[in-house]
């Protein structure tokens, strides 16, 4: 049930523009994740990808077609993403002319490191020069922190990175950038402060990191919010989990066979009104799949790590294979590039859409794969 629910929107109020055949045959091209969800193209509904990862998002327009009155769902993790630059994203609503010219709009801001470069790339670098006061009250201030939670100063004392131990022992690093009017022992303390108000979150993570066997990512970070958990024999669920409400129902993702991973999302729909708040995330997942996940006591990851069935290795660009064949006696697990660049090469597989249809490798069964 991946994109569960919409988590947020904006609507633009000016511009325009109309979506032609053209328009709309580019918008496949570019964003072949974003269906249509009618024929009149008034709304459409998918995934942006950016940095390798699915944002979901919907897409409602007017009957005119007409920019100027769009309205763009988005969920928690894309709304999180953009943080405090959705501002900029209703301008550019505004003012692009379609809807492929927005979309290119938004994934530019998604991959780019400093979203805010974008806003201010027309804006004039002022740089105020700093009286010999400020310096002396910054090391000051270092000295009273202490310089064992200083990790980095760069040289001109303008950034500045502190590392600080949450009560449950995690190491963090901050980098803060600051003016004169920064006080550097309320900014720390506001740190920890936001460390424990993440403390639920990370306690979540770490107890489906020390008890399950997570496939991807392979060395998570602390800012990671998704894990990819293994059911059984190339069969997983991608749980992608929010840090402000760790213990509700996440978003998730079977990855597998059909015949495999369609139990499981029935288990889902149906015992939904059994997730409990109150208890862990393990504890919630397992009661509502009804599932026990595999012991890292018994088993060994390599038990579920199989490699791809064409190019003969696990991991690709990073990337763990997560396409199976459908056919029970077969269950060979590709990754998505290398069965999308097989399924290409035959001349007897077949496209719609984004969606192309073709004979498995090994057992000739014909298998899809999305684009």
């Amino acid at each position: 049930m991946r994109g569960r629910g919409v988590g947020g929107a904006w609507r633009s109020n000016g511009g325009g523009g109309r979506e032609n055949m053209a328009g709309a045959r580019a918008l496949l091209r570019q964003f072949p994740l974003l269906l249509p969800q009618n024929s009149r193209g008034t709304a459409y509904e998918g995934f942006v990808t950016a940095q390798g990862r699915d944002f979901h998002l919907r897409v409602l327009l007017p009957e005119d077609l007409q920019m100027k009155n769009a309205r763009v769902e988005c969920s928690w993790r894309l709304r999180n993403t953009l943080g405090g630059y959705r501002h900029i994203l209703q301008q550019r609503l505004q003012s692009c002319p379609d809807l492929v010219s927005f979309m290119v709009e938004l994934k530019t801001v998604l991959v780019s490191d400093n979203p805010q470069e974008i806003a201010l790339k027309n804006t004039p670098d002022l740089h105020i020069a700093r009286p010999p006061e400020y310096y002396s009250c910054l090391v000051r201030e270092l000295e009273i922190l202490g310089w064992n939670k200083v990790a980095y100063v760069d040289t001109g004392l303008t950034t500045v990175k502190l590392r600080a131990e949450d009560s449950c022992g995690r190491q963090h690093l901050i980098t803060l950038k600051f003016s004169a009017k920064n006080s550097l022992a309320d900014i720390y303390s506001q740190f920890l402060a936001a460390l424990e108000s993440l403390k639920p979150f990370w306690d979540a993570l770490d107890e489906l990191d020390g008890q399950t066997w997570v496939l991807e990512p392979e060395h998570p970070s602390r800012s990671a919010t998704a894990r990819r958990i293994a059911i059984g024999n190339n069969v997983s669920v991608s749980v992608e989990v929010d840090p402000r409400h760790p213990n509700m129902l996440p978003e998730c993702y079977f990855l597998g066979a059909d015949h495999a991973v369609a139990p499981l999302r029935t288990k889902l729909n149906n015992n939904m009104h059994l997730w409990d708040p109150e208890i862990s995330l393990l504890q919630n997942l397992k009661d509502v799949l009804e599932i026990d996940f595999p012991s890292r006591a018994v088993l060994e990851k390599s038990d579920f790590a199989q490699d791809c069935g064409i190019c003969y290795a696990y991991r690709l660009e990073g990337c763990a294979p997560d396409q199976v064949c459908a056919e029970p006696r077969c269950g060979q697990p590709f990754h998505r590039a290398c069965l999308q660049e097989w399924l290409q090469t035959l001349p007897t597989s077949r496209q719609s859409f984004n969606v192309i249809f073709g004979e498995c490798p090994y057992c000739n069964k014909v298998r899809k794969s999305k684009e």
